[in-house]
């Protein structure tokens, strides 16, 4: 892979990880396109172009930690604080919200890994097939036009449960099917539990840095059993990845304030028009 193609795939993973409009199936579908035109790629549906979409995806962790600083450092702090605090005092009950909150955050990952281990072939399918990506990225619009039009949520932290960390947590594993946007999955099932928009939003992106750095060290003993990178190349990974982390800061803060105000339905139109011109075939990315 060249240095410009990483650029390339790192500025779409950076623009749409957050845009609630799907960055894996933008990035196959860039992949597809770059194939067609003879640019050399491993096939999108490959072990390490799956790698490299999730390298691209863990910069885009970084981008998390930059906007959510101080929500981070909070969580972090308090988390460790109250732990502390509850193990040196045997006769409390509870270990305190923070605490509560990353072990309702690991439930999340727990139900998304079984979901998405159980799948994990089939879902790795649409990563070759455009159409199925057109149907799952209707999908997504009929999602966020629908979220716009709850009212609004009274759900706070403090009632956070089993239930709602499961249902939040099997919507990532759906999301790792290509056209189901994992930022709207975990952002609108949230807001089905009652969650309120600000915490339905922290909780998502939050959740994505266990998710995706388990995700990637999966798949990275998977290439490194089936032989090593082929195609990539150090060089690319790293090009990606530094790409991605800086233009996801943008894409972030954008996602945030569009979901504050209620409107991701304006990111519904795109993705119906993405889908619809994959589907006329006015998009022919097929290999």
């Amino acid at each position: 892979m060249s240095i410009w193609v990483a650029v390339l795939l790192g500025i779409v993973q950076g623009v749409f990880m957050f845009l609630p409009v799907s960055s894996t199936a933008h990035l196959v579908l860039v992949q597809h396109w770059l194939i067609r035109h003879e640019h050399p790629l491993p096939a999108p549906d490959s072990a390490e172009m799956i790698l490299f979409d999730l390298v691209l995806h863990v910069g885009t962790l970084v981008s998390i930690i930059v906007v959510f600083w101080v929500s981070f450092k909070v969580f972090c702090v308090k988390c460790v604080h109250q732990f502390l605090t509850w193990t040196g005092s045997p006769g409390s009950k509870s270990p305190g919200l923070y605490p509560r909150l990353f072990l309702l955050g690991m439930f999340s990952v727990l139900c998304t890994g079984i979901l998405g281990l159980s799948f994990k072939t089939a879902f790795e399918h649409i990563f070759a097939t455009p159409a199925m990506i057109s149907a799952t990225l209707i999908l997504t619009g009929v999602l966020l036009w629908w979220t716009d039009r709850l009212k609004p949520r009274r759900r706070g932290l403090k009632k956070v449960n089993v239930k709602v960390a499961g249902i939040i947590g099997l919507a990532q594993g759906l999301a790792l099917m290509p056209g189901l946007s994992r930022s709207a999955m975990t952002i609108v099932f949230a807001l089905f539990t009652g969650l309120k928009r600000r915490w339905a939003a922290e909780y998502s992106f939050f959740l994505a840095i266990p998710t995706i750095c388990a995700a990637t060290l999966l798949q990275g003993m998977e290439v490194r059993d089936s032989g090593g990178l082929g195609e990539l190349g150090w060089g690319a990974l790293l090009t990606g990845f530094v790409v991605a982390a800086l233009v996801g800061i943008v894409s972030l803060k954008l996602v945030v304030y569009f979901l504050c105000r209620a409107r991701l339905k304006v990111f519904s139109f795109y993705v119906w028009i993405l889908a619809a011109a994959i589907l006329a075939g006015v998009l022919d990315i097929s290999l």
